[in-house]
């Protein structure tokens, strides 16, 4: 670990909120759905479709999921009524996952039968280890009834990554690859950066060769060019993938791609609760303190 990395993950979580949201304003939308959306239609005319994800997970009482499915409803209505090209994210802890599966897949149902009615499609975020299973077997559940308006997302530094492609491989399949960025125990996940980066070529290539749609997460150069690779391999067309970023990570890689003729999804976050996502997304990825700190000295602002 390097010494800038150390101090960040030893100070984030002490660091005045200002200062936090300084080094990632950039990367959250703002507090309200309106900033999202207004947001949405900005990245729209540059060619980029959006998925919208209100910020906040691990609830400790099943009425607090009310309000988040709440949010979801008035989200869905609110890309058709903005004719947004977007989807929307779910995050199942947020449902009550972690305390009741049932109780998750049956709000999770309503969500998704709502998308289903006005056409629109739902991913469902992958989390912890604690909620893995969970989240799989509830896609796998609706998927039966939904099976054009449900995906969930696989990460490549999960060792059970391979296994449960294959596992559900059984039904067309709509993933998000990512490489995955909670802190998760060495017994479940690759921790080597090389072998994650290795594992990601190997998970697409297995997912494409089931024909599964791949919402391809990267922001590594690397990785995009490996991609491209195995789209001309599969001789996919621009209508069975997409590359997916999340907002204000590496504007430049995401304007090449997108004028190299791929589909591009940006992921808009928003919400109240943007303290408590940036302290964790700077502690798991301090190169977001390092790029914005870089570019403080240099004079520049964030995109």
């Amino acid at each position: 670990m390097s010494l800038f990395n150390f101090m960040v993950s030893k100070s984030i979580m002490h660091v005045p909120s200002p200062i936090v949201h300084y080094f990632a304003k950039d990367y959250v939308a703002g507090p309200s759905l309106d900033d999202a959306v207004n947001l949405s239609h900005e990245l729209s005319q540059k060619g980029i479709e959006t998925t919208l994800d209100i910020l906040g997970e691990y609830i400790t009482e099943k009425e607090q999921a009310l309000p988040f499915k709440e949010e979801c409803m008035t989200i869905l209505e609110t890309i058709k009524q903005e004719n947004l090209d977007a989807n929307l994210s779910v995050k199942p802890t947020q449902m009550g996952l972690l305390l009741d599966q049932e109780y998750a897949y049956n709000n999770l149902l309503d969500i998704v039968a709502k998308a289903n009615e006005l056409d629109i499609f739902i991913r469902l975020d992958m989390e912890n280890t604690e909620s893995l299973r969970g989240t799989l077997d509830i896609y796998r559940r609706l998927r039966e009834e939904f099976p054009n308006h449900v995906g969930t997302a696989i990460q490549s530094y999960m060792r059970s990554s391979h296994d449960d492609v294959e596992a559900l491989s059984d039904k067309h399949m709509n993933l998000r690859l990512v490489k995955g960025i909670f802190l998760v125990k060495r017994q479940y996940a690759w921790k080597d950066p090389e072998l994650i980066t290795a594992n990601f070529v190997e998970l697409l290539d297995q997912m494409l060769s089931y024909g599964a749609y791949v919402g391809i997460a990267t922001h590594d150069e690397k990785l995009y060019f490996a991609a491209q690779k195995l789209i001309r391999k599969y001789k996919l067309t621009r209508e069975q993938y997409e590359f997916q970023m999340l907002l204000g990570v590496d504007p430049e890689l995401r304007d090449l791609i997108v004028a190299e003729g791929h589909r591009l999804r940006i992921y808009v976050h928003y919400g109240e609760k943007w303290l408590g996502y940036s302290r964790r997304r700077l502690l798991e990825n301090p190169n977001i303190a390092r790029a914005a700190l870089g570019g403080i000295l240099r004079g520049q602002k964030g995109n």
